[in-house]
């Protein structure tokens, strides 16, 4: 989403794919020690020598230059690529078991930015300071963040991503910067017999995406600073509401509560809406496929909120060491190279990934390529996680479960939010 990217042609499947890659199905349980991973963080701090790197499929190819060039300069520290599928639930799950087992041959491994504070959690990523020390003074603080947990960088950010606003500018020359603004634009759209907003409404993690940007959009919060679910509000209700009630009216068409991402953007793209909320990966699409009706009257914004730009969720991955590798040297070497400027940028141009360095989001040369990266700076400044837990595939499932309910008008919103207060306090307390 992956959870969670942004592509051209080439890479539509795989870029997709770590878009959406916030499933993290399976790997609950109780937390051990937070790092400290039975004294394996303490061990082999100075190993040198061959390491292997775990991501998703590289469709991409992104990767591969990247660690032949690596090879080529490290030739007695070589990495060996091991691709994953590109199934998000099927990456975190052979992490998972590979932690579990030990295995010190998952030297570094790529985590969707919900992944980190499980594993961190359980002792299995190394905490990158002191002697493992990585500088993100130069990265976006919500990358940093995303990194984090309890207080301590577990991981590299990577890649980031963050949601936009796309609208037709030939229908409405000024984007809304507010929700109510956009709402009231929806007259717009009946009047050229097309459907108003769509964002992912589907029951999957893309839900889990929008109905949390909804909430936070509105000034509430799923968990609070200290982890524990505060949906009781009048602002996590208005949140809500804001989706429901826009379903109800029809602002959201019918078929919207079964749109992922893609389902979403062939309906902007075929023209048959006003509004759209989805990743940047849409706007090369957008605007180079020969069956897109928009290519020539695309606009793009941030999401609107209660009184500016709405808090986005947080997408991206980030890179971390195993306490179980037996060169973290290496590893963190290895890090450091894979976030350089000059790979940052690689990714934004060969993958149209979101770099994590602030620079680059004014970067001429960059900009010209992809004209979104202002705004998408915005959005990824005022973007918040999916909601940080070591318990994260039990209150993806509660938040998925009550959202759709609510906005189908299945369940009253209070009575949706109330069920969802519960259920991730049940999966807090692990019962």
């Amino acid at each position: 989403m992956k959870t969670p990217k942004f592509l051209l042609p080439v890479a539509t499947a795989g870029v997709l794919a770590l878009t959406l890659s916030a499933c993290g199905g399976g790997g609950g349980g109780s937390t051990t020690g937070g790092g400290a991973g039975g004294g394996d963080a303490a061990n082999n701090l100075d190993g040198r020598g061959p390491i292997t790197y775990v991501q998703g499929k590289d469709n991409s190819n992104v990767v591969r230059p990247l660690v032949e060039k690596w090879n080529a300069a490290h030739p007695n520290e070589k990495v060996t690529f091991k691709e994953q599928t590109d199934q998000a639930d099927q990456q975190h799950d052979d992490i998972v078991q590979h932690f579990q087992a030990k295995d010190a041959s998952y030297d570094v491994v790529d985590v969707d930015v919900v992944w980190t504070a499980e594993f961190a959690a359980k002792g299995w990523l190394q905490p990158l300071k002191d002697k493992m020390a990585f500088d993100t003074s130069a990265m976006l603080k919500p990358t940093v963040d995303a990194a984090s947990y309890k207080g301590t960088l577990y991981a590299a950010p990577q890649t980031s991503d963050g949601a936009l606003l796309y609208y037709r500018k030939d229908l409405v020359p000024t984007p809304p910067k507010t929700w109510d603004e956009m709402m009231g634009m929806c007259s717009i759209a009946k009047q050229n017999n097309i459907g108003c907003y769509a964002g992912q409404f589907s029951k999957y993690e893309g839900l889990t995406v929008n109905a949390s940007e909804a909430i936070n959009s509105a000034g509430g919060a799923v968990l609070d600073p200290d982890g524990k679910p505060s949906l009781n509000t009048a602002e996590a209700k208005t949140g809500l509401e804001n989706l429901a009630k826009a379903y109800a009216d029809g602002n959201i068409p019918k078929e919207g509560i079964t749109f992922q991402e893609e389902q979403s953007r062939q309906a902007f793209q075929g023209g048959k809406l006003l509004f759209l909320r989805n990743w940047p990966y849409v706007y090369n699409l957008a605007t180079t496929e020969g069956s897109s009706a928009v290519k020539d009257k695309l606009g793009i914004a941030p999401i609107p909120g209660k009184d500016g730009p709405g808090a986005s969720t947080l997408g991206g991955h980030s890179m971390a060491v195993s306490v179980y590798s037996k060169n973290k040297a290496t590893a963190l070497d290895f890090l450091k190279f894979m976030t350089s400027e000059e790979t940052e940028k690689f990714y934004a141009t060969q993958g149209s990934l979101a770099p994590v360095l602030g620079s680059l989001y004014t970067d001429a040369a960059l900009v010209k390529k992809l004209p979104y990266l202002p705004v998408l700076k915005t959005s990824i400044e005022n973007a918040v996680p999916r909601p940080v837990s070591p318990f994260y595939p039990a209150v993806t499932k509660a938040i998925q479960e009550n959202a759709y309910s609510a906005i189908k008008g299945e369940k009253p919103v209070d009575t949706a939010l109330s069920d969802m207060q519960k259920s991730i306090e049940s999966a807090g307390s692990g019962s």
